[in-house]
């Protein structure tokens, strides 16, 4: 196949969320034909799993200036710029129009399996670059399919991939085999089968991040609620407790996120959370009466709790990229030109310096990994660091580099910290490590009053990863 009839070809685009369907309006603003494979039953599958959880970014930050072109014909009218939407708004009056506008350029139900050069596998060189991408397809009644792509954009996030209860990456021994009583996901108390499962209940919650501060706040809401007594939670820490620990507070520039961070600190604060720090889970056993006992690596072991809910973050399925040729950073997954911009080894907080085609390159020319895959296991992802991600790749794409460079984004202080260099290192979070968007880390007293502000659970929580 020659290079004129390799450019006919649509840019296949993994996954239908909020990057993937971005860098379809922004291909289609730049009159290349897009083809999105969403392996869910609808646009926005991943993010109507977490329908109940309020992003900590308003409006005016979680659509997308290509996006809103496309709509603009339909009488598509913007929500209110400043308020919060939840998970299933975003799904429900951005994302499904944006993919009905698009129409018959988004395929749901259709899994993406393989990713490589038509007749070249990852070792054969020779005319390479000149073959089209083949992408495997298996559809949910079991068909199967080949598609021909001038490129490959990646947005499929990392939602699918959770993190485990192991302080090591790896599921602590008993993990898989207490998945009854273990959920890798903010539970949505309004349903009453979630809420019946946590009230009256000790719940350990094991995580550090905006997700582990969305269920505490949660539980401690469930805790103060008419049914909800004896409803505790146990808050496990892979590191200490520092000033940081709860994020920027109202020194954040997402005022949502920082409320969230203080809604957790006050869980804390009013005695429906214990936090135990320092401790990296090992393994999972049974007692006699059937609920979970957690054991460190350490050997300690935490009184027993009926549910676990592990929020440590997610990773990147790379498996059906297998066959590409791609420079990813050792650590995080991540694209090395990246990498280095977003890891929380070497940097106190979760900015990024603006970015576009050239950081998210790969030998393999021709694919990129976008959005919240793009960031491997790093944290702190913004929905405006995808979309100006696919601008840049789409110009690209379309060969002007002009405006492919030309990336300019200026980001909130993400208000959470880990330290210089010393992000996983639990005596360094209450040391003199300093930061960039808060003040200098300082012991919390654990119980102690807080007089600042804290934001309802549902109005605070949430992430924009696609």
């Amino acid at each position: 196949m020659n290079a004129t009839t390799t450019g006919r070809l649509p840019v296949v685009v993994i996954g239908a969320g909020p990057a993937g369907l971005a860098a379809a309006a922004h291909l289609t603003d730049r009159g290349i034909e897009p083809l999105v494979l969403e392996a869910g039953a609808t646009a926005g599958a991943a993010v109507r799993e977490w329908a109940h959880v309020r992003l900590f970014s308003p409006w005016g930050e979680v659509t997308d200036p290509a996006a809103e072109k496309l709509l603009a014909p339909t009488g598509w009218t913007k929500p209110d710029a400043t308020a919060y939407p939840t998970g299933g708004e975003w799904a429900e009056r951005y994302l499904q129009p944006l993919a009905d506008v698009l129409g018959d350029k988004v395929r749901v139900g259709a899994r993406v399996t393989g990713v490589s050069r038509a007749g070249r596998d990852r070792i054969v060189d020779a005319d390479r670059a000149t073959q089209p991408f083949t992408v495997h397809v298996t559809h949910t009644d079991g068909r199967e399919e080949r598609i021909l792509a001038r490129a490959v954009v990646d947005a499929s996030g990392t939602w699918s991939t959770p993190g485990p209860a192991g302080g090591d990456g790896l599921p602590a021994l008993g993990e898989r085999a207490a998945a009854d009583r273990i959920s890798y996901r903010v539970p949505d108390l309004t349903e009453p089968a979630a809420r019946a499962r946590y009230a009256g209940k000790r719940t350990a919650v094991i995580g550090s991040g905006a997700s582990a501060f969305t269920a505490l706040a949660l539980l401690a809401d469930l805790a103060k609620a008419d049914g909800g007594a004896d409803t505790r939670a146990t808050w496990i820490l892979r590191r200490g407790i520092s000033g940081s620990t709860f994020g920027g507070g109202t020194a954040d520039q997402l005022p949502a996120r920082g409320a969230l961070g203080l809604a957790a600190k006050a869980a804390v604060d009013e005695g429906h959370a214990d936090a135990v720090t320092g401790f990296r889970t090992q393994a999972v056993e049974r007692d006699a009466d059937g609920r979970l006992v957690l054991v460190a690596e350490d050997g300690r072991r935490l009184d027993p709790v009926d549910e676990v809910i592990v929020l440590t973050g997610f990773r990147p399925d790379l498996s059906f990229l297998d066959e590409l040729r791609l420079d990813l950073d050792e650590r995080l997954q991540a694209p090395v030109g990246l990498a280095p911009l977003i890891d929380p080894n070497q940097h106190s907080c979760g900015t990024v310096y603006p970015h576009g085609h050239r950081e998210l390159a790969h030998p393999e020319q021709g694919v990129h990994l976008v959005g919240m895959k793009s960031y491997g296991r790093a944290p702190t992802f913004l929905a405006l660091t995808g979309y100006e991600q696919v601008r840049s790749v789409a110009a690209a794409l379309a060969g002007d580099l002009d405006s492919a460079d030309r990336v300019e984004l200026t980001l909130p202080e993400t208000g959470v910290c880990g330290g210089s260099g010393l992000y996983g290192d639990p005596e360094a979070q209450s040391g003199d490590a300093g930061g960039c968007c808060a003040p200098a880390p300082q012991l919390v007293r654990l119980g102690a009053p807080t007089s600042l502000p804290v934001a309802d659970a549902q109005a605070a929580g949430g992430c924009c990863g696609s």
